[in-house]
């Protein structure tokens, strides 16, 4: 997979969130992806299963949710989103989020940024 088609999956997986299509959006991700908040050092998800079953649950399940793509970055094996979303208890929210690619070519790595 080419730098320029990451950017593409990452397309994909938003595409899929907004779907609210658990199955497509874990489809973009490796087998042993590890997503992390910052600024914890440990992954709060690891693994597609784990990821697919987190967002069917606790993302997929809300209606009306929905992120707009504000900026993309593409720097090749990273691709940052800033992305605001909304339909999520708590109410809106902005969030950065980088991707990084796997050995798979698929996204291996998110960290997510949101303000403190």
């Amino acid at each position: 997979m080419s730098n320029a088609d990451f950017a593409t999956l990452v397309q994909r997986q938003l595409e899929a969130y907004n779907d609210r299509d658990a199955a497509a959006f874990a489809a973009c991700f490796s087998a042993d992806v590890r997503c992390h908040r910052h600024p914890d050092d440990a992954p709060f998800l690891e693994g597609r299963e784990a990821l697919r079953a987190f967002y069917a649950r606790e993302r997929f399940a809300h209606a009306d949710l929905h992120a707009r793509l504000l900026h993309r970055i593409d720097l090749g094996r990273r691709v940052l989103d800033h992305e605001h979303v909304v339909g999520l208890p708590g109410g809106e929210r902005e969030v950065v989020a980088v991707y990084e690619q796997g050995a798979d070519g698929l996204i291996g790595r998110v960290w997510f940024f949101a303000p403190a």
